[in-house]
């Protein structure tokens, strides 16, 4: 009886083990960048600081706090960033709270419309693409197959995690490791 219980013990921990990497590995998720961080879209600050101490990819966000009966967020072209003019807007927000996808490799324009622009609520931001996989990654894919198993376990992923869990798992409880 105690034997089918230790079983048992082991099956769930090694299955939690399992979710647990399993979720680990394939958790990818989109950075939401906080302008201003805790001091919000507000007159006087310099978003330009911020903005150069951030690193944007595609399929981030962009969030701005403020007093929504105060500010307001538009989307422009350079011409209107430098210019700090809300004409041919490529997009405006004034809830408050306004998360805002950055979908696409490029600069992005954002200024307050209500004058603030001129005294300085307005931030520039360049978004990256997306990381592709490291150089050593690509060439361990390439290689022979007396490569090193670390490379191509991370390269191959969850069927890779599987396979060692197959082969493993039964020596672990047939050894009673735990």
């Amino acid at each position: 009886m105690s034997s089918s219980v230790a079983v048992n013990h082991r099956l769930i921990f090694c299955s939690i083990l399992a979710l647990i990497f399993f979720f680990i590995t394939r958790t990818v998720t989109a950075t939401d960048h906080i302008v201003g961080a805790n001091k919000g879209w507000n007159p006087g600050i310099n978003y330009t600081l911020w903005a150069n101490n951030q690193t944007f990819y595609v399929n981030d966000f962009i969030s701005f706090r403020y007093q929504k009966t105060q500010y307001n967020v538009f989307m422009v072209n350079q011409s209107g960033y430098d210019n700090c003019t809300t004409e041919g807007a490529l997009g405006n927000w004034s809830s408050g709270k306004d998360f805002i996808l950055l979908n696409k490799t490029k600069s992005y324009y954002f200024i307050c419309g209500n004058g603030q622009c001129f005294n300085g609520m307005k931030v520039s931001i360049l978004v990256h693409p997306l990381a592709s996989p490291p150089t050593a990654a690509i060439a361990a894919n390439d290689s022979s197959k007396d490569s090193s198993a670390a490379p191509m376990f991370l390269q191959k992923g969850f069927l890779s995690f599987k396979a060692l869990v197959v082969a493993v798992v039964p020596i672990w409880l047939g050894m009673g490791w735990i």
